[in-house]
């Protein structure tokens, strides 16, 4: 029985609490982590410290691995003969050490992921390197403790004359933190600790100048210096790095071909991925992956199809598989039994150190050792001057001791010269000798004389650490596997998207998709169209309109404000899917309402964005004001009072044109309208005298005004100075019936152009730019297009381009695409022909795209009657063309 005095009262919490630290500080310091001094965790160094003991060196015979695992075990390492093993392995492979520290004989893997052999198959011994690793080990320049079981003693770190830690990197995870360390050049890390020895106070800048970056085993390309300057500077950085591949040209289609894979990416499991991928369709174009890898390198050939772009389903293995990976730099390391994430600058210091103190420990191992042989040699040549009385001392003495002690009181000698004198040859007693032995003594005393200086020379010890790490550098030639590229472009997946024409439609609801424009066919004036979206039954398409998969679209608000999105990220759909709603692709506000969506391919200054409002107010700002949208959008046009947004364009500017450098409300304060009563002079040469605008009759860029009720107005583009993004706008039309507005506007670069209207009730035409009278300004304007019962209300207008085809749009959702060429041409002030069949609808919006190609095949419907193709209306009296 237990007496009470040998129990303690404890909590579990507590107990359980201390074993745990007690467990977590056992991986964190005596598995997991590498030590920062040498780099290298427990399990390496006693690997490498028994292959030292076993005395197998670079150029001793291959020993089995079991036999080396065993002495490990058996001596230093209480733990399973797997963890031994694979470590030993590690250590040996090319393709995970920067520069292996065993040299293996038989199967230790391979970069396919394959296991290494069983370790009573496989030999190893110690490279060159790992000699340079224990070096001088044997002259007390490291600290001994004892193993496990205190039978044995080990290296509680290796004296280490290459920085290990950053040349082969490590990675371990431990309790609660992990390290990550990359590997480097040896070149480039001796440069960068010279440059640390001579500048104590060098900058990471300086330091970067030689050591530029991880340099991985398997080569690869970094792109970008930020992650790297971000580890080196913080300890902690993201590293992007891509596969080395290169275009194979082939008759009929291109072949990737991959020269070297990212640091640790297993080859085959990379080609079963790319296999699936391309079997799933997830990467359209690859018709076949192979691995054509042998002893001379990788090769990994990935062939597309026929018309499959190489750089389009490059950029996609990129994105989505391990062509390219993400290595998360975490620079933890063992200093001083605890675990601190050091910086570049931090482990370079801590090695020069570290070497510092292996050279003066090893200065003093031999200066001691020096002393102690001069001591030696010093009464050895008081024996031979005095030979004779030795001799006879020592024939007179009974026994060893008796002539010991003899030497020592008659010569004034120690223990060890009287032992070293007893223990001389007869041949010491020769001429030779006696002169070998003086100068032995003569380079013994200058040898002490050097090592007291190095002790006492700061400067010394420096320039021992510089030979010995030049002459590592020669030893040693390390050439830069890894590419480093010094700017990173973030994948774009603008590069993974074909640039095709595209039909993207927006709902009333708010609903947005994006549809090819092929899957529209192309039909006879007067065709009925095909079903462009299904809607809910209180839904209608709003608005549409035709661009490319990489154009930018500019969403601009009831609200004024200005959002920004790429066509391809809108989701696709068939032409009856309903879309996606609009609010989950930008940060619209709860009351926000779009009214306008502009296309645009860049934001080039010689352009303008110009806005119509219903009111009739337009605004002209240069493009180039525009590119820089955050992601909850920017104020692009103050908005008057029951005035909304009904469409805006990109206009290119005059040439020559001055761009005021005015924005915001000051430019505002400058807005002039016709409806000012107050001002003395035409508007329009008011504003001439504050730009500096010069009249003339030259021909120059236009712009066309219409209205709901028929009336336009067309005058020169620089009749609308360039504003900021904030201000109002000018007057661009004036009413002249109380309820009309504004439904559309269109940029005329020549009066040779056409222009094509369109009723609400299918009827349109084509009229030369030239019949629409240049007016001023702000002006009624004159008859756009003569409406009637059979024409409805004016819906819009678009240039006629003999590249472009007609779309239209229907209140349920079909869309008609019509070859704007097969539209009759007629005079201003007529009604025209009829261009859609509506079946009873009316036709909401109309908008010009890309002509198909000739490959594709289209769907002609049956042309209009005879009298669909004539004109609605005979042209209106002269009075009705007045302003």
């Amino acid at each position: 029985m237990l007496e009470n005095s040998d129990i303690q009262i404890t909590s579990i919490e507590d107990s359980i609490k201390a074993s745990y630290l007690d467990y977590s500080m056992s991986v964190i310091i005596g598995r997991a982590l590498p030590d920062a001094r040498d780099g290298l965790k427990p399990v390496h160094r006693r690997i490498l410290h028994a292959m030292n003991e076993m005395h197998l060196g670079k150029s001793a015979k291959y020993k089995k691995s079991a036999a080396i695992v065993g002495e490990v075990l058996g001596k230093y390492h209480p733990h399973g003969d797997t963890a031994v093993y694979d470590a030993l392995v590690r250590l040996a492979q090319d393709f995970s050490m920067r520069i292996p520290v065993v040299d293996g004989q038989g199967n230790f893997g391979s970069i396919d992921g394959d296991g290494a052999a069983a370790m009573r198959y496989t030999e190893a011994r110690m490279t060159a390197l790992t000699e340079e690793l224990l070096k001088d080990i044997d002259k007390d320049t490291v600290d001994f403790i004892p193993n496990y079981d205190d039978s044995q003693s080990e290296p509680d770190v290796l004296p280490a004359r290459v920085p290990h830690l950053l040349l082969n990197g490590s990675s371990g995870i431990a309790v609660g933190m992990a390290t990550n360390i990359p590997p480097h050049s040896l070149d480039e890390l001796i440069d960068g600790l010279l440059v640390v020895l001579e500048d104590k106070e060098a900058s990471l800048e300086a330091v970067m100048e030689h050591i530029k970056g991880p340099d991985f085993p398997t080569g690869g390309t970094i792109f970008g210096k930020k992650g790297i300057i971000d580890a080196y500077r913080t300890g902690r950085g993201r590293i992007k790095l891509r596969a080395k591949t290169h275009i194979e040209k082939k008759p009929n289609k291109d072949v990737i071909v991959v020269d070297e894979l990212p640091y640790q990416v297993n080859k085959a499991k990379l080609i079963e991925t790319i296999a699936e991928l391309a079997k799933e369709k997830s990467i359209e174009g690859i018709a076949e992956v192979r691995d054509e890898s042998d002893r001379e390198g990788i090769r990994m050939v990935i062939e597309l199809k026929r018309d499959a772009m190489s750089e389009i389903v490059l950029n996609n293995l990129y994105k989505s598989t391990q062509l390219e990976i993400t290595f998360g730099v975490i620079m933890l390391a063992i200093n001083n039994k605890e675990p601190k994430i050091f910086t570049l600058l931090e482990l370079l210091k801590l090695f020069l150190h570290h070497r510092k103190t292996v050279i003066i420990r090893r200065t003093i191992y031999d200066l001691q050792e020096a002393r102690k042989r001069a001591h030696i040699l010093e009464g050895l040549k008081i024996a031979l001057d005095n030979i004779d009385e030795v001799i006879a001392l020592i024939r007179t003495s009974p026994d060893y001791d008796s002539a010991k002690a003899g030497l020592m009181s008659q010569f004034a000698l120690s223990e060890a010269q009287s032992k070293a004198i007893l223990d001389m040859r007869l041949s010491k007693l020769t001429g030779l000798e006696r002169e070998k032995l003086e100068a032995e003594l003569d380079g013994l005393m200058k040898l002490i004389a050097e090592l007291e200086s190095i002790l006492k020379s700061e400067e010394k010890i420096e320039n021992i650490i510089k030979d010995e790490l030049l002459d590592i550098k020669e030893k040693f030639k390390c050439p830069r596997k890894t590419e480093i590229v010094d700017d990173y472009d973030d994948i774009d997946i603008e590069d993974l998207v074909p640039n095709e024409n595209m039909v993207v439609t927006i709902t009333h609801r708010g609903y947005i998709k994006r549809v090819p424009s092929k899957q529209y066919e192309k039909q006879a004036r007067g065709g009925k169209g095909k079903v462009a979206v299904t809607t809910y039954d209180d839904d209608f398409i709003e608005s549409f309109f035709t661009c490319m998969s990489h154009d930018t679209l500019m969403f601009v608000t009831d609200k004024g404000q200005l959002y920004w999105l790429k066509v391809y990220k809108i989701p696709e759909g068939s032409r009856t899917a309903k879309g996606k709603a609009v609010v989950n692709l930008i940060s619209l506000q709860d009351d926000e309402k779009i009214m306008a969506i502009i296309p645009t391919s860049d934001f080039a200054p010689n352009k303008s964005l110009a806005f119509f409002t219903k009111n009739g107010i337009v605004k002209r700002t240069n493009l180039s004001e525009y590119k820089n949208i955050r992601s909850i959008g920017v104020r692009a046009i103050k908005l008057d009072e029951n005035d909304e947004l009904v469409t805006a364009l990109i206009v290119e500017n005059e040439e020559g044109e001055i761009v005021p450098s005015i924005d915001g409300e000051e430019n505002a304060s400058l807005d002039i309208s016709l409806e000012n009563e107050d001002l003395g002079a035409n508007p329009d040469e008011i504003l001439g005298e504050v730009l500096g605008e010069q009249n003339s009759d030259e021909p120059s860029k236009m712009i066309l005004i219409v209205t709901r009720k028929g009336m336009c107005v067309k005058f020169r583009l620089n009749k609308i100075r360039q504003m900021g993004r904030v201000s109002r706008g000018v007057k661009g039309i004036s009413f002249k019936e109380k309820n009309d507005s504004v439904v559309g506007a269109a940029f005329i670069e020549s009066n040779d152009q056409e222009i094509l209207s369109v009723g609400e009730l299918g009827i349109g035409k084509r009229t030369t730019a030239d019949e629409y009278r240049l007016t001023n300004r702000g002006g009624k304007g004159v008859i756009c297009m003569k409406l009637n019962d059979k024409t409805g209300d004016l819906i819009g207008v678009v240039m006629v381009d003999e590249r472009m085809d007609l779309m239209a749009l229907t209140t349920s959702g079909k869309m008609i695409r019509v070859d704007m060429q097969s539209i009759r041409k007629a005079g201003r002030n007529t009604s025209g022909v009829k261009v859609v069949n509506v079946d009873g609808e009316k036709v909401v919006s109309i908008a010009s795209c890309p002509k198909e190609s000739e490959e594709e095949s289209l769907d002609f419907d049956s042309p209009a009657s005879e009298q669909e193709s004539q004109d609605f209306d005979s042209p209106a009296s002269e009075q009705d063309t007045q302003e």
